[in-house]
């Protein structure tokens, strides 16, 4: 005679299962509270692995790929300083335009250009993660508004603690700006020397990377324009 549906449940809750808690077993809701508590666990270890401590265990993994001893004397803290440099590297990712001004715009009267020039620059190629360095200048052309010039060059580390390509960090430069005081122009030059060049590939020590971005006014008039590019040179 074939059980129904009905009898198996009632066989079912009959059976004892062995050396299992009451307490620990949920038939009726068929979620055993052993799993819940695994899965407890289970996220508590996956929450407590930090990023540092994921990245350091990569950083460990490629330096025994290369052939290295990880367990040598001057290697056993390296992936975990490789880690946090690579961190601070790329710390851009949390700056945002809004909190680094920090309302450091001013109302202003002033209708002549405003040049920050020579802004030390340090960034990491996205190709092959290998640093590419140099200067940027910028130049903006008020227009009621006038930004604090520190924040000229936060903008420039905001952009370049990232993993980037000179050309893209160009224009994010010059975009920021122009979001930041709506100018009636902006112009940004970065000359760099890029690692990737130097230490492999073509190997040309001396070759420098030059890209520019002209907004506004620095785009539309040749005069502007050709007055920002001959007091960067002086």
């Amino acid at each position: 005679m074939v059980a129904t549906g009905e009898q198996l449940m009632e066989r079912i809750e009959q059976i004892q299962l062995p050396n299992q808690p009451e307490s620990r077993v949920s038939m009726s809701s068929g979620i055993s509270s052993v799993s819940m508590s695994s899965n407890h666990q289970v996220e508590t270890v996956e929450e407590s692995v930090t990023p540092l401590k994921q990245m350091t265990a990569c950083y460990k993994q490629i330096i025994a790929h290369v052939g290295e001893d990880v367990n040598r004397q001057g290697l056993l803290k390296t992936p975990e300083r490789a880690a946090k440099a690579m961190l601070d590297f790329t710390k851009g990712y949390e700056q945002n335009l809004d909190q680094l001004l920090n309302e450091a715009i001013f109302d202003e009267d002033h209708d002549e250009v405003v040049i920050v020039k020579d802004i030390d620059m340090f960034s990491l190629c996205e190709h092959h993660l290998v640093p590419f360095m140099g200067k940027v200048h910028i130049a903006y052309l008020p227009n009621k508004r006038v930004l604090g010039l520190s924040k000229l060059a936060r903008v420039v580390d905001m952009f370049s603690r990232r993993l980037q390509v000179q050309e893209r960090m160009t224009k994010q430069i010059a975009t920021a700006i122009t979001e930041a005081v709506q100018p009636h122009g902006v112009a940004v030059v970065i000359e760099a020397t890029h690692m990737c060049m130097v230490m492999r590939g073509v190997q040309k020590a001396n070759a420098m990377t030059t890209t520019s971005c002209m907004l506004g006014e620095f785009r539309e008039n040749p005069k502007t324009r050709d007055e920002f590019l001959a007091l960067i040179r002086k």
